[in-house]
């Protein structure tokens, strides 16, 4: 039988609490307290005391009944304010590669608190269909980016159809859901562990994007998507096909 880790003081408890730290910001999904103490062979109450330290100092933060764990506001609102802008200057070929390949709006989006967080957008060449799109939140089962983001990795989605759907070919759409006349189609950025870290979206009137023009840019979605993973740095994950 082996012996667990005696319960942490001092040095230790601070070196034990940056490796719970760390592991939540780097697992693909939120983490609970007993997956915590098995990860760092730690007793679970000793676990879900420092779990309750890092969360007072907004640290981290608890979802649900179940308590699993995620970034806390603090780190959120760190990356957030640097790595959005590092997200977005090495997003920025692949949304114009888009906007040229396709003639409409290109966008940039994050999953936030409470929805799609969208960070930067390329203009469609269209006189119609041009909506600012930056700053605004979106309900992630409305929006085809938000779908993605629901499709690979989101905590506490449910796997339906249409989700699973989206996992199997590598891309979402949404027609006439936010809003009657709106269509879109999105792709996910995945991150080392497989989640959604990000997503590139093309949008515009649904008379412009019909079905049959949707399948010829979703695959363009899936490689621009694969390209900024990328260039953050991810390794290749495996994707849908068209």
């Amino acid at each position: 039988m082996v012996d667990m880790p005696s319960e942490p003081s001092g040095t230790q408890a601070i070196e034990r609490a940056a490796q719970l730290l760390v592991r939540v910001v780097e697992a693909p999904f939120p983490p609970s307290i007993g997956e915590l103490a098995g990860d760092a062979e730690l007793p679970k109450s000793t676990t879900s005391r420092l779990v309750a330290a890092l969360e007072r100092q907004g640290l981290v933060q608890r979802l649900g009944e179940r308590g699993r764990v995620r970034p806390g506001p603090v780190l959120l609102r760190f990356a957030d304010r640097d790595g959005a802008a590092t997200l977005i200057e090495l997003a920025r070929p692949g949304l114009r590669r888009l906007a040229e390949a396709s003639g409409e709006t290109i966008n940039l989006a994050v999953p936030g608190s409470d929805g799609v967080a969208h960070l930067a957008q390329e203009d469609t060449a269209h006189l119609v269909g041009v909506t600012d799109w930056v700053g605004r939140r979106v309900p992630f089962e409305l929006a085809a980016n938000g779908k993605c983001f629901l499709a690979f990795g989101l905590a506490g989605a449910e796997a339906d159809d249409e989700l699973r759907r989206v996992r199997v070919r590598g891309w979402a759409t949404s027609i006439d859901e936010l809003e009657d006349g709106l269509s879109a189609v999105a792709a996910p950025v995945l991150g080392a562990g497989g989640g959604a870290v990000a997503a590139l979206s093309i949008s515009g009137p649904s008379a412009r994007l019909t079905s049959e023009r949707i399948a010829t840019l979703g695959p363009l979605l899936v490689t621009e998507c694969a390209e900024l993973a990328r260039r953050l740095g991810h390794r290749d994950e495996k994707r849908g096909a068209a």
